[in-house]
Protein backbone atom coordinates (compact mmCIF):
# COMPACT_ATOMS: atom_id res chain seq x y z
CA UNK A 1 0.00 0.00 0.00
CA UNK A 2 1.33 3.42 -0.94
CA UNK A 3 1.43 5.97 1.86
CA UNK A 4 -0.48 9.19 1.16
CA UNK A 5 1.79 12.20 0.66
CA UNK A 6 2.45 14.46 3.60
CA UNK A 7 0.20 17.54 3.66
CA UNK A 8 3.37 19.55 4.41
CA UNK A 9 4.98 18.54 1.09
CA UNK A 10 2.44 20.17 -1.25
CA UNK A 11 4.33 23.26 -2.34
CA UNK A 12 6.62 23.31 -5.38
CA UNK A 13 8.84 25.77 -7.19
CA UNK A 14 9.66 29.17 -5.76
CA UNK A 15 6.90 28.90 -3.14
CA UNK A 16 8.62 25.81 -1.72
CA UNK A 17 11.99 27.58 -1.62
CA UNK A 18 10.42 30.62 0.08
CA UNK A 19 8.71 28.40 2.67
CA UNK A 20 11.96 26.50 3.28
CA UNK A 21 13.78 29.77 3.94
CA UNK A 22 11.13 30.71 6.48
CA UNK A 23 11.37 27.34 8.23
CA UNK A 24 15.16 27.61 8.32
CA UNK A 25 15.00 31.10 9.78
CA UNK A 26 12.52 29.92 12.41
CA UNK A 27 14.83 27.04 13.31
CA UNK A 28 17.84 29.32 13.69
CA UNK A 29 15.86 31.77 15.83
CA UNK A 30 14.50 28.94 18.00
CA UNK A 31 17.98 27.47 18.48
CA UNK A 32 19.46 30.86 19.31
CA UNK A 33 16.71 31.65 21.84
CA UNK A 34 16.55 28.26 23.55
CA UNK A 35 19.99 26.65 23.25
CA UNK A 36 22.88 28.11 25.26
CA UNK A 37 25.47 26.02 23.42
CA UNK A 38 24.21 27.20 20.02
CA UNK A 39 24.38 30.83 21.17
CA UNK A 40 27.95 30.37 22.41
CA UNK A 41 29.03 28.60 19.23
CA UNK A 42 27.32 31.27 17.10
CA UNK A 43 29.24 34.04 18.85
CA UNK A 44 32.43 32.06 18.36
CA UNK A 45 31.57 31.60 14.67
CA UNK A 46 31.00 35.35 14.29
CA UNK A 47 34.55 35.85 15.53
CA UNK A 48 36.23 32.92 13.79
CA UNK A 49 34.79 33.24 10.28
CA UNK A 50 36.24 36.74 9.68
CA UNK A 51 39.44 35.63 11.40
CA UNK A 52 39.69 32.70 8.98
CA UNK A 53 39.48 35.13 6.07
CA UNK A 54 42.44 37.03 7.50
CA UNK A 55 44.59 34.12 8.72
CA UNK A 56 44.06 31.70 5.85
CA UNK A 57 46.70 32.14 3.16
CA UNK A 58 44.83 30.36 0.38
CA UNK A 59 41.22 29.86 -0.56
CA UNK A 60 41.47 26.23 0.48
CA UNK A 61 42.76 27.15 3.94
CA UNK A 62 40.00 29.70 4.39
CA UNK A 63 37.36 27.24 3.19
CA UNK A 64 38.61 24.51 5.54
CA UNK A 65 38.67 26.84 8.54
CA UNK A 66 35.21 28.29 7.84
CA UNK A 67 33.78 24.88 6.97
CA UNK A 68 35.01 23.41 10.26
CA UNK A 69 33.34 26.25 12.20
CA UNK A 70 30.07 25.91 10.28
CA UNK A 71 30.11 22.14 10.80
CA UNK A 72 30.02 22.74 14.56
CA UNK A 73 26.86 24.84 14.14
CA UNK A 74 25.27 22.23 11.88
CA UNK A 75 25.96 19.39 14.30
CA UNK A 76 24.72 21.48 17.23
CA UNK A 77 21.46 22.17 15.39
CA UNK A 78 20.99 18.46 14.68
CA UNK A 79 21.78 17.60 18.30
CA UNK A 80 19.29 20.19 19.54
CA UNK A 81 16.63 18.83 17.17
CA UNK A 82 17.29 15.29 18.41
CA UNK A 83 16.97 16.43 22.02
CA UNK A 84 13.74 18.32 21.31
CA UNK A 85 12.23 15.32 19.53
CA UNK A 86 13.20 12.90 22.30
CA UNK A 87 11.86 15.30 24.95
CA UNK A 88 8.58 15.44 23.02
CA UNK A 89 8.36 11.64 23.13
CA UNK A 90 9.03 11.39 26.86
CA UNK A 91 10.67 13.32 29.67
CA UNK A 92 11.10 10.23 31.84
CA UNK A 93 14.49 8.59 32.08
CA UNK A 94 14.95 5.87 29.48
CA UNK A 95 18.20 4.19 28.47
CA UNK A 96 17.54 4.55 24.72
CA UNK A 97 16.73 8.27 25.02
CA UNK A 98 19.86 8.76 27.13
CA UNK A 99 21.89 6.89 24.51
CA UNK A 100 20.49 9.05 21.71
CA UNK A 101 21.22 12.27 23.60
CA UNK A 102 24.71 11.10 24.55
CA UNK A 103 25.45 10.22 20.93
CA UNK A 104 24.27 13.66 19.82
CA UNK A 105 26.52 15.24 22.41
CA UNK A 106 29.43 13.08 21.23
CA UNK A 107 28.83 14.27 17.65
CA UNK A 108 29.08 17.89 18.81
CA UNK A 109 32.29 17.11 20.69
CA UNK A 110 33.82 15.43 17.63
CA UNK A 111 32.90 18.44 15.48
CA UNK A 112 34.61 20.74 18.00
CA UNK A 113 37.74 18.55 18.02
CA UNK A 114 37.65 18.59 14.21
CA UNK A 115 37.45 22.39 14.16
CA UNK A 116 40.38 22.69 16.56
CA UNK A 117 42.42 20.22 14.52
CA UNK A 118 41.69 21.98 11.21
CA UNK A 119 42.56 25.38 12.65
CA UNK A 120 45.68 24.03 14.33
CA UNK A 121 46.91 22.30 11.16
CA UNK A 122 46.24 25.35 8.99
CA UNK A 123 47.80 27.85 11.40
CA UNK A 124 50.76 25.73 12.50
CA UNK A 125 51.41 24.29 9.06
Amino acid sequence: MIEPPSPFKGKTGLRRVWNALGYSRAGLVAAFKSEDAFRQESVLALLLVPLALVLGHTGVERALMIGAVLLVLIVELLNSALEAATDRISLEHHTLIKRAKDMGSAAVMISLVNAAAVWGLVLLG
